[in-house]
């Protein structure tokens, strides 16, 4: 490896790891941080898109590994731009609507943000189910988020091998949170 290829995955691994904390800063400041939105203005069609994007997104992962393992580099490369394309429309998004609008829970039939006994029995072990996937998603995407970014380091800088051992791992944790975005929100959909 030449010091200009050193040199250049030292700046990547940097950059990955400002844009992660970044991100989860970010994300940490959206449940504090609320601004009202001008009168007549509503982040409502948000949910469903992201709900698109994350399953677009789990479509093309799906799309990468086919190249990958038909050893087409550049079809698989391409495909991965795209998620993370994707990955960053979805979370400036996600960022915008939770900053801007009162979180929807669970169970919440009237919509008053407090959910009553009544609400909760309706509801049963689903909101359980609800809370686990929720949480799996919110949990692995936090922690797999910088591992996909040091994950494509690795590929695009030609560590192919570094990138294929991190790859095993970190791919099927991106796919589960692409996967669990629309779960979560075919989930929550009755109670927007």
């Amino acid at each position: 490896m030449t010091a200009s290829n050193t040199t250049q995955i030292k700046k990547l691994n940097t950059a990955a790891w400002i844009v992660s904390a970044l991100v989860l800063f970010l994300v940490a400041l959206m449940r504090e941080l609320k601004i009202p939105l001008p009168e007549g203005v509503d982040f409502g069609f948000l949910p469903p898109f992201h709900a698109t994007v994350n399953a677009i997104t789990a479509l093309v992962l799906l799309a990468a590994l086919y190249f990958i393992k038909q050893k087409n580099i550049e079809r698989h490369r391409q495909m991965i731009f795209l998620a993370l394309g994707l990955s960053v429309v979805f979370l400036l998004s996600y960022v915008t609507y939770h900053i801007t609008t009162p979180e929807t829970l669970y169970g919440d039939a009237d919509g008053n943000g407090v959910l009553s006994p009544e609400e909760l029995a309706a509801v049963g072990g689903t909101r359980t189910l609800y809370l686990v996937v929720l949480l799996t998603h919110i949990a692995l995407a936090a922690v797999g988020f910088p591992f996909i970014l040091f994950t494509f380091v690795r590929g695009y800088t030609m560590q192919v091998e570094k990138h294929r051992r991190m790859a095993r791992w970190v791919y099927p944790v991106w796919l589960y949170v692409a996967i669990t975005g629309p779960v979560c929100y075919l989930m929550l959909m009755p109670y927007y």
